[in-house]
């Protein structure tokens, strides 16, 4: 796991060399939005194929936005990730194979406008059921089941726009299983038969946007969160990066990728025996229409 929270921070810390700009990226007084937005379709046809196979239609949509404000000594900057991708062929029928709501907001004050005084607050969870295939009939995550969300406190490094790290020590990670079924589980940490759980702990947040060459964009942020128990220096990490490239006016490809690891979060194998935490990674990869903005 160390690796792990190394080659993040490592990244991190190299995109945001390059990633200074001359601006704060706001006009006291004036909102500011940003993002990009877009949907990847990928199809397949098939007719008398000799080598095999099956017609198949996939597609996914997402949404990388921010929403920010600067009034005097005040900062309120919002961000807004969602995603949400299905395919469909003969043999599987319709599946989920992305799925994504995240939200953050901070408000913070400051006196130099580099360093902020910042309370922060999030939401990660999803929209629709989640299946591990090819079981269709029990599904091990919904909407709010789960849900994350980190209510804290701190000081947030903004030197430029496009480029900050926030630390708080006084953070407040709580784990919501909105969901009868998967809370009688235990899921996601809870404890059997229970909806909600709350850690005190430290928490880090790297976050940054960058055109990195012509027509290249990255936006990349990276969670660090561990807590005050006797689990402390068990780190939990979420880490997202979007790649988006821009092939021409209409059409652009894009890359995304979540890396997570959750120490409450255990695997189950096929005779439905519980082990120990894993790394989590999901990509997905796909050539579509995309709107900067």
């Amino acid at each position: 796991m160390k690796k792990w929270i190394g080659t993040a921070l490592l990244m991190l810390m190299a995109i945001g060399v390059q990633a200074q700009t001359d601006d704060k990226g706001y006009e006291d007084g004036k909102w500011v939005l940003s993002g990009v937005t877009g949907i990847n379709l990928s199809q397949t046809a098939l007719s008398n194929w000799s080598a095999g196979g099956e017609n198949t239609l996939a597609g996914n949509a997402y949404l990388n936005g921010s929403l920010l404000r600067k009034s005097g000594n005040w900062l309120w900057q919002n961000t807004l990730v969602m995603e949400y991708g299905i395919s469909n062929n003969k043999t599987n029928g319709n599946r989920k194979t992305n799925d994504n709501i995240n939200f953050v907001t901070q408000l913070g004050y400051t006196q130099n406008n580099v360093l902020f005084y910042t309370l922060m607050g999030d939401l990660k969870t999803q929209f629709y059921k989640g299946y591990k295939y090819p079981d269709k009939e029990n599904y091990i995550s919904t909407f709010f089941a789960p849900a994350y969300s980190n209510i804290s406190l701190g000081i947030d490094y903004r030197p430029k726009s496009n480029y900050s790290i926030y630390f708080s020590p006084i953070s407040a990670k709580m784990t919501f299983v909105e969901d009868d079924y998967l809370s009688d589980l235990g899921s996601f940490g809870v404890d059997p038969g229970k909806k909600f759980k709350i850690e005190m702990g430290a928490y880090l947040k790297g976050r940054i946007e960058q055109e990195v060459m012509e027509n290249v964009k990255v936006v990349s942020s990276v969670d660090f969160f561990t807590s005050y128990d006797d689990q402390f220096g068990n780190v939990d990490i979420n880490w997202d990066v979007l790649v988006s490239m821009k092939i021409n006016k209409f059409l652009s490809a894009t890359l995304n990728t979540t890396l997570k690891y959750d120490n409450d979060v255990k695997t189950v194998d096929s005779e439905g025996n519980r082990h120990g935490a894993k790394v989590q990674f999901k990509e997905v990869l796909g050539v579509g229409l995309a709107y900067n903005f």
